[in-house]
């Protein structure tokens, strides 16, 4: 039976192959040590939870919430925005509460997107940022480009050679999967662009409060002037450990605010009330908690880059997110990032995130998540060195798993 349409233009999810070798390795007991999906292991801070529990015991507040976001909710992303950023926003007419930034991105694209509108997305890149517009009937022009002196003449080139002339922009620093980091002249650079040349600017800050080296992430809604063309997408699942809350936001423009409130208004009714209760009572809190969870990565980045140096991995440290962004040693570079995956699936008891699965120009890389503490982080060195060496010494009994099928 043929697919559906919008099922046909999705590719195979790459990461579905890697989980499904994960599960069967584990099913014959072998212990991985999964660094491969973005899914915290740490807890929610427990006054959060406290909160939640506070507040599920009133019956009244397990009625429909709103779809928008409770007013205490958008009005404390509003307060955390002019704190952080010292950015002003409209908690009313500027904010608005998403299912996680994912969801939020996917109905983004379905609120202004038409059929054969352009969009120019980084590659790599997070799959929904491409895939939320493919869904949606739009064209999906790559940037294989750093947020660097290159950016600007890339722009240009995709104004250029796109018909129709390019709808919107989407922007992610700290990168997911790159960690590389934008700096405030960056983003003065591509919101002049962006009025210049009538594009709406889309940007995930999920990682804003994951950063090590002393300078935290900008907004591009700080630059003058930003909010005439652009949205910003935030998460709490990463800066106060909370995924499976799902709870995000996007701030910014008011048109494009109001048109993505529309298109949920349709549907959903919002997250749970006394989740968006417990998440405006993190947002407003003295940042303790997001100075901890900070830390915690922190250490195991520091760990990860000298542990998988001393296995024979150089894996430059990012200066940002909760990745690393790893080539693929020399002697496995011919396979790709999908097949060398397997191997270390089947050889090192270590699942990593194929880079192929965040766009074609990531194929010479694999994203590293440190979402193991430090001493299974050792574990995976030390596994992964015992690996490298056995490889050396006898390449040919080193297969990619497709070879066994």
């Amino acid at each position: 039976m043929e697919e559906f349409h919008k099922v046909r233009r999705l590719p195979p999810y790459v990461f579905e192959q890697v989980n499904r070798l994960k599960a069967s390795a584990r099913s014959r007991g072998a212990d991985i040590i999964d660094l491969g999906m973005g899914n915290p292991d740490l807890p929610t801070p427990k006054a959060i939870v406290d909160k939640l529990c506070e507040v599920v015991r009133d019956p009244r507040t397990h009625r429909y919430s709103s779809s928008r976001g409770i007013p205490g909710l958008r009005r404390a992303q509003a307060n955390y925005y002019a704190r952080r950023f010292g950015v002003k926003l409209d908690p009313d007419t500027q904010v608005v509460a998403t299912l996680g930034s994912k969801e939020g991105f996917a109905n983004m694209a379905q609120a202004i997107t038409a059929p054969g509108d352009v969009i120019l997305c980084p590659n790599p890149t997070y799959p929904i940022h491409a895939f939320g517009f493919i869904m949606s009937g739009g064209v999906i022009r790559s940037l294989q480009v750093e947020p660097d002196d290159g950016f600007i003449p890339a722009l240009e080139r995709g104004i250029r050679h796109s018909i129709p002339k390019p709808l919107a922009l989407i922007l992610n620093y700290p990168s997911n999967p790159t960690a590389q980091v934008a700096s405030l002249d960056f983003y003065k650079e591509v919101v002049a662009f962006a009025k210049k040349n009538d594009i709406i600017i889309l940007s995930d800050l999920a990682y804003s409060e994951i950063y090590f080296d002393g300078n935290p992430p900008p907004s591009v809604l700080q630059v003058p002037g930003a909010i005439d063309v652009a949205v910003e997408f935030t998460s709490m699942s990463k800066t106060f450990s909370m995924p499976g809350w799902r709870m995000g936001f996007a701030v910014g423009n008011e048109r494009l605010i109001s048109a993505l409130t529309r298109v949920k208004s349709y549907l959903d009714y919002g997250a749970f009330t006394p989740i968006q209760v417990a998440a405006a009572y993190a947002l407003n809190g003295d940042g303790a908690d997001i100075a901890e969870v900070r830390d915690i990565y922190h250490k195991r980045r520091d760990v990860m880059v000298d542990a998988f140096s001393r296995a024979g991995w150089v894996v430059p440290a990012p200066a940002a997110s909760m990745f690393a962004w790893a080539p693929i040693p020399e002697p496995f570079k011919h396979l790709g990032s999908l097949e060398f995956s397997k191997l270390l699936i089947e050889h090192a008891d270590v699942a990593v995130a194929p880079g192929v699965g965040f766009g074609e120009h990531g194929d010479d890389h694999v994203r590293i998540a440190l979402v193991e503490n430090e001493h299974r982080i050792r574990q995976a060195a030390r596994n992964i060195k015992r690996f490298l060496a056995s490889s050396a010494r006898q390449p040919n009994n080193v297969v990619p798993l497709a070879a066994h099928r």
